[in-house]
């Protein structure tokens, strides 16, 4: 990889990777370092989470393109060194939360994929980029396992605070770009569309109910966590990147 040509994003635009019965198995030994080695580093990268989640679904039988997409988040990390995380202080005190679902994103079995990040005080502190376990029926129930999932993160920070005695007073702003699914969570009407996501419904509106969340309606133009659920071009990827805090450490401020 020392001669490799750069990449100036960690998968290609709308991937979907599959199971392929035209190309020959690789080594899987030599694939599931790579993708273990690549899965410790997305600890501290969330710009590499989604593509290392894409890439570690196919750890029992991979296949020549699923290895190129290992390559591609390899030399994507070889033309980005120096990027990390700045956490900076500030006075903003607050708890912010981005979610977004690709609805039946993998093109194996349909399931969809959930993504969340959050910011402690403007400086983000976790995320993920997860597969479910579950086949949803429509974009919706895909949102609201996205939602539920954020809140969850939600409620595990606020308990982290109190430990710390840095309790958050004001409501966690969770931002979401379906109107549909905010509209729904907050109007408490059981509706035939929302059956089948009563349990993720009714969670979600007893902490609505509670004050301390608010779910606020973001332009898709402007969701960070794009990043986390499917493959951007190169200026919607790098303004989500920006976004998360993730700059050059090298560079002096």
């Amino acid at each position: 990889m020392l001669g490799c040509r750069s990449s100036d994003t960690t998968i290609e635009f709308n991937c979907k990777l599959g199971n392929s019965d035209d190309q020959v198995l690789i080594d899987k030994e030599q694939y599931q370092r790579l993708v273990g080695k690549l899965i410790y580093l997305s600890h501290s990268r969330p710009d590499i989470s989604f593509a290392v989640s894409v890439v570690s679904q196919f750890l029992q039988s991979p296949y020549e393109k699923h290895m190129e997409a290992v390559k591609r988040i390899l030399r994507y990390l070889k033309t980005t060194p120096s990027k990390g995380l700045m956490f900076r202080k500030t006075d903003r005190k607050t708890i912010e939360a981005y979610i977004d679902s690709d609805w039946a994103g993998s093109v194996v079995d349909r399931k969809f994929i959930s993504g969340y990040c959050t910011f402690v005080e403007g400086n983000l502190v976790t995320w993920r980029s997860k597969k479910r376990s579950v086949v949803a029926k429509n974009s919706a129930e895909a949102e609201y396992g996205a939602m539920s999932l954020g809140i969850c993160e939600k409620i595990w920070l606020q308990k982290v605070q109190y430990d710390l005695h840095q309790e958050c007073k004001t409501p966690l702003k969770l931002f979401c770009d379906n109107k549909a699914v905010i509209s729904i969570a907050n109007i408490p009407v059981q509706h035939d569309r929302t059956k089948h996501v009563e349990i993720d419904r009714h969670f979600i509106k007893e902490i609505l109910d509670s004050g301390s969340i608010c779910i606020l309606h973001i332009p898709s133009s402007r969701q960070v966590v794009d990043v986390l659920t499917k493959g951007l071009i190169r200026p919607n990827f790098d303004f989500c990147v920006s976004k998360l805090g993730l700059i050059d450490i090298y560079i002096p401020i």
